[in-house]
């Protein structure tokens, strides 16, 4: 079982605020006041993140055959490290260390790679499109929580994600096989859980109440929506 760093104590609740969505797209920002994470626990764990994909669409490059596939691959690598890697500058800003920021998520998110890592190049690149674009939204839509340093991360974030060109590349395997369609529409289905748990990891509280369940309810919604929409962009039914 996957333990999280659950250490910290529950400050008077606080109302929600809902900011302009301002320069970070369509993702409305949110501030969960009393139910944001602390701030070194909210850059550990988007750095983490950030360099997991890497590591998981460099894997792949390796046994392609297809150059035009291994350079789609490289690009999408290649911009989840440069996250990273301004995530770890901004950490470094801060006066803290990356690595003492991003050790306690390593077995919790390692385990989480695990579980949706598929058992063929398509489904892991599903994975990386799916749970990426859910948990940067989410990481976006955390950010206003955190004041100037939020903005950074929201910023980074929002940066182009060099991920289309495995789209198309999955979007021409759907419409080619039917029997791709029907297992990455499943596979797709399967991440949704997994990630909304990496998300609600990122908040305060371990279980949230009835009343914390209703403020962050549009948040998750809009994740799933935005879900939704991917999933339909390639063919699939989310």
């Amino acid at each position: 079982m996957v333990t999280w760093p659950w250490q910290r104590k529950r400050p008077p609740a606080l109302a929600l605020k809902v900011r302009s969505r301002g320069d970070f797209g369509d993702v409305n920002r949110v501030d969960f006041a009393e139910l944001a994470s602390d701030i070194d626990t909210y850059l550990g764990q988007a750095a983490y993140l950030q360099l997991g994909y890497f590591e998981t669409l460099s894997a792949l490059i390796a046994p392609t055959p297809d150059l035009t596939r291994k350079e789609s691959l490289s690009l999408a690598a290649g911009a989840a490290l440069l996250k990273h890697r301004e995530l770890v500058a901004l950490i470094r800003e801060r006066g803290d260390d990356p690595l003492d920021l991003m050790l306690p998520f390593r077995e919790p998110l390692d385990a989480f790679r695990r579980a949706t890592h598929g058992a063929r190049p398509l489904e892991t690149m599903l994975s990386v499109h799916i749970t990426a674009g859910m948990l940067d939204d989410f990481y976006v839509a955390l950010s206003a929580s955190y004041g100037a340093t939020g903005d950074r991360v929201a910023q980074i974030l929002a940066a182009d994600d060099d991920r289309q060109a495995l789209v198309q590349i999955l979007a021409r395997e759907i419409v080619v096989d039917d029997e791709w369609k029907s297992l990455l529409a499943l596979w797709g289905r399967r991440l949704v859980g997994d990630t909304l748990l990496v998300a609600r990891s990122a908040l305060r509280p371990h279980v949230l109440d009835a009343a914390e369940e209703s403020r962050v309810e549009p948040v998750f919604t809009d994740l799933l929506g935005a879900h939704s929409r991917r999933m339909a962009a390639m063919g699939l039914d989310a």
